[in-house]
């Protein structure tokens, strides 16, 4: 086992409850022989007068303890609180029994299953000792004397279903002694001394003597003699085998408690290493037609996330490999998972890693969620392959604005529903409170500088306590960062009393935004501080959208928790007068932070309609922010997947904004290098591209355009489709393109784009249904996919982060969008010059652009050229870790159209259920 699995120990707890002397003596020898052979043993005591539910609570954490793998519980004879044996015996879990007397390790041993369950260690013990006499047990007449759980009434099972014929003796057997004489194999374990007299025994028997008794002796010095059921001396001269008291049993005994121990820890091994799944999936129950196309058919997306009842989230965490103690339940649809496992899973491989992209959509979207989704459920539930899907928690703007949810469509989809676009496990929330608590701290800081003395901000900031001030843990961080090796307070000088309290904040360079997830356009600027009780410190500022919060950002590509503390505290909030930068550790917020972020770190693990698994975790959007789900979910998947497994994830937009930072910016992190890159296209989109009226809302498919076949404006939109197999191939990886096939299409348009696609070099191109046909629709797109991921590939980076900052600018806008150039206007370029000078100019770039088209205007379709890509502003996101330009007039406050998707939407007060939701 350590050299498949290094660092790994099989692990036993022997819990003992009193102090007695025989006891003690006997733990003390199976502690032994565990270090001997690599067993990790632990002697958990608890005091005689220990109560039955104490007791039952030590098991239960060791129950759930998964380095855990063995358990046994010894109870006094004699305790102080009465303490139910059968109880406590059957509280052990089954998997940890190692010594066999738990009730359905008792119950399966006694119907023969003896490969699937532990028998108890002293028959197991007697059994070997038997084999190796070499004398054969099937056909033989064997006798067991006692009836004990743990020897006599297992001892039979084992020898009845090896084969001989068992005769069991007790303290009411009449004529014990004829009973004896006949047995081939004589197992005793009675309890009383030398009870078994040598002339009962037959000629040539194997003798097996479990007793253990003391009998007065003079010569001994502590006047006792150690001998067993079987008087030992006269029972020799006839016996073939006779095992001595003691030194017989008792060693054999502990050498199966290893055994069983061992045996446990690889059945752990198997059932939980990744790739090793026993998952059920779900039916779909299809109905056709669904609606008349998928975007007229959006109010049906709610009722077939109802026509599958999900599996109870813990089962789905045990069918793909995780513990119990790494799942947090949040009601029965979802749950937290713990970042434990990927410490469990660190020696496995990890399965193929798959990322979904799509052409330059529509306002509507071109169905990546829906693909991402449909093609995991093929992969799972119709091509038998471990299959996750990684997705991102949708923002509340999007799902009460124009686009809606994010949880895919049809019969692809993540459910319920409503759980996944509404609040989820209130991971936006906490963003949201950390960043406006970030937010509060700035203004607060700036007023408290501006209205008093040195000495008065050192008095409130190191307050007394007790008589005596004392500098917080992060108050002494910020004095080794001023150069300040100082811990008393009263030591400081004048002039270090003002460094460490005077962040000299300018307010024209503050950054930092508030936040809230609502669609709301004026938000976009506004001024603060007008309340008198501010003392006219005003100034002007907006709010963005929640998940463009570099808090956001940070939890995506956050790769632990000791991470996300030092991501936290490098977040660059603002510029002192003097031109350095201001973090949040400066703030001394950065601690609480992390405190607010402590659950939201865990990705939330849901299901598809088909019942395979979804991590959702993290939602930046890909136009003003990366666009990607979490690092974390990522590697998790990865490695519960197994080798042979598949894991998609979903870059947000086109191939243009989210693909690429999902190379450049979450690869870069992840130190994950991908498989596939399907690239998601629709016949609707391709039109437009193509010089069709452009997509505004969903009544554009009745147009003539979108019902025609129209083959010649198709194929003039397929610019835009191979410029982005181009973009994608630019990193080195296989593409497959998967045309989301919509009912108004005709096999000659769907033929046409998989035609185009692989002339413009895709691996290989197909349409899909899994909108209208679940998994069963994505089959083609599986396989294809399957293929992809065995093609050799090259992947590599766009741009070299030790560039300047304007080169990398310049190599996106060229090689990804087409540009001819990029202008800086004088804030970007302030920025760049700013931002190298405080260090920062090594970070890779996160440009903040429409998603609507190649180029900086959204207007523009197809594949723009001869245009040059204006950068307005940069900002620093430091503790995410890149630069983000802001393009165009590219706004972070989305706002609502004339008719928000809200209206629809609506609780149903009988049943409870929302409504309208799409």
């Amino acid at each position: 086992m350590k050299t498949r699995f290094p660092g790994f120990r099989p692990g036993l707890v022997v819990l003992q409850v009193g102090d007695r002397e025989d006891s003690n003596l006997y733990i003390s020898v199976k502690l032994k022989a565990a270090a001997e052979i690599g067993i990790n043993a632990n002697h958990l005591r608890l005091p005689k007068s220990a109560t039955e539910d104490e007791v039952l609570r030590s098991i239960m954490v060791v129950n759930e303890n998964p380095a855990i793998h063995g358990l046994i519980v010894q109870l006094p004879l004699d305790s102080v609180n009465r303490i139910d044996t059968e109880k406590v015996t059957n509280a052990v879990a089954p998997e940890k029994d190692v010594d066999g007397l738990t009730s359905i390790n008792a119950g399966k041993l006694a119907r023969g299953d003896l490969g699937n369950c532990f028998i108890p260690c002293t028959p197991n013990g007697c059994m070997e000792l038997i084999r190796q006499t070499g004398v054969s047990v099937a056909g033989k007449k064997a006798v067991v004397i006692g009836r004990s759980k743990i020897v006599g009434a297992p001892m039979h099972d084992l020898l009845l279903w090896n084969h001989a014929t068992v005769t069991t003796c007790h303290s009411k057997t009449v004529d014990l002694a004829a009973e004896v004489s006949m047995a081939d194999i004589l197992v005793v374990g009675a309890g009383k001394a030398e009870m078994v007299k040598g002339e009962w025994v037959k000629q040539g028997a194997v003798v097996i003597d479990c007793g253990i008794n003391h009998i007065p002796d003079s010569t001994k010095s502590n006047g006792k003699r150690v001998v067993g059921d079987v008087h030992y001396a006269s029972a020799r001269e006839r016996a073939g085998f006779i095992t001595p008291v003691p030194g017989g049993v008792g060693p054999m005994t502990v050498a199966m408690l290893m055994q069983n121990t061992v045996q446990s820890a690889k059945r752990f091994l198997q059932m939980h290493q990744g790739g090793k799944w026993n998952i059920s999936y779900t039916k779909l129950n299809l109905q056709t037609p669904v609606a008349v196309i998928p975007d007229l058919g959006f109010l049906w997306d709610i009722v077939i996330s109802r026509s599958c009842p999900p599996k109870p989230i813990d089962q789905l965490a045990r069918e793909v490999g995780l513990l119990s103690d790494e799942v947090e339940m949040y009601g029965k649809t979802k749950a937290k998972v713990q970042l434990s496992v990927i410490k469990r899973l660190e020696g496995h491989s990890d399965g193929k890693y798959v990322v979904v992209t799509g052409i330059t959509p529509t306002p509507l979207g071109e169905g990546k969620s829906t693909t991402t989704v449909g093609l995991v459920q093929a992969m799972g539930a119709h091509l038998n392959l471990n299959a996750f899907a990684c997705v991102r928690q949708p923002s509340q703007g999007p799902t009460f604005g124009i686009k809606g949810g994010a949880a895919g469509g049809g019969y692809s989809q993540v459910i319920p529903m409503e759980e996944f676009n509404l609040h989820l496990t209130g991971d936006i929330h906490a963003i949201t409170a950390a960043n406006n608590l970030v937010a509060a701290a700035i203004d607060a800081r700036v007023f408290h500088e501006a209205t008093q003395s040195d000495k008065a901000l050192f008095s409130r900031l190191v307050p007394l306590s007790g008589g005596q001030r004392k500098f917080s843990p992060i108050q002494l961080n910020r004095l080794k960062r001023l150069g300040i090796e100082k811990v008393d307070p009263n030591t400081l000088t004048e002039e270090e009393v003002t460094r460490f309290v005077r962040l000299d904040i300018d307010p024209e360079s503050i950054t930092w935004q508030r936040v809230m997830d609502t669609n709301d356009r004026f938000l976009r600027k506004l001024t603060i501080g007008q309340s008198s009780t501010e003392k006219g410190f005003t100034r002007t500022t907006q709010f963005d959208i929640s998940v463009a919060s570099e808090i956001m950002a940070v939890l995506a590509l956050t790769s632990s928790l000791e991470d996300m503390r030092s991501r936290l505290a490098r977040m660059v909030v603002a510029t002192s007068r003097s031109g350095k930068p201001i973090t949040t550790e400066d703030l001394g917020v950065s601690g609480a932070l992390t405190v607010l972020m402590r659950d939201a770190i865990k990705p939330n693990l849901m299901q598809t309609l088909e019942g395979t698994p979804v991590f959702v975790h993290a939602g930046p959007f890909a136009n003003i922010a990366h666009g990607n789900s979490s690092i974390l979910a990522d590697k998790i998947a990865l490695k519960l997947v197994g080798p042979d497994g598949f894991v998609v994830t979903e870059a947000g937009f086109g191939a243009d904004i989210g693909m690429e930072k999902f190379f450049n910016i979450k690869c870069r992190y992840s130190g994950l290098r991908p498989h596939v890159v399907v690239l998601v296209a629709t016949v609707r989109a391709l039109k437009m591209h193509g010089g069709g009226p452009t997509v505004r809302n969903r009544t554009w498919v009745r147009s003539p355009l979108g019902v025609c076949g129209n083959l010649e404006l198709l194929e003039k939109g397929c610019c835009n489709l191979r410029k982005q197999v181009q973009n994608a191939m630019a990193f080195g990886v296989p593409v497959v393109v998967a045309v989301n096939a919509f009912k108004t299409d005709t096999d000659a348009e769907l033929d046409l784009v998989c035609r185009l696609a692989k002339s413009a070099g895709a691996f290989d191109a197909v349409h899909c249904s899994h909108w209208a046909k679940g998994g069963a629709g994505a089959v083609a797109l599986g396989q294809a996919v399957q293929k992809a991921a065995e093609a050799p590939s090259d992947f590599k980076f766009l741009y070299d982060v030790e560039l300047p900052i304007v080169d990398k600018i310049r190599i996106i806008a060229q090689k990804i969008y087409g540009a001819d150039d990029v202008e800086l206007l004088p804030e970007a370029q302030h920025k760049v010059e700013l931002y190298t000078k405080q260090g920062f100019g090594n970070l890779p770039i996160c440009m903040a652009k429409t998603h609507l088209s190649l180029s900086h205007d959204s207007e523009k379709k197809g594949v723009p050229t001869g245009f040059i890509l204006p950068i307005r502003d940069i900002r620093a996101s430091v503790g995410a870790g890149f630069l983000y330009p802001l393009v165009g007039t590219m706004s972070t406050m989305p706002g609502l159209p004339t008719r928000p998707c809200f209206y629809d939407i609506d609780l149903d007060p009988e049943t409870e259920q929302v409504d309208g939701l799409f």
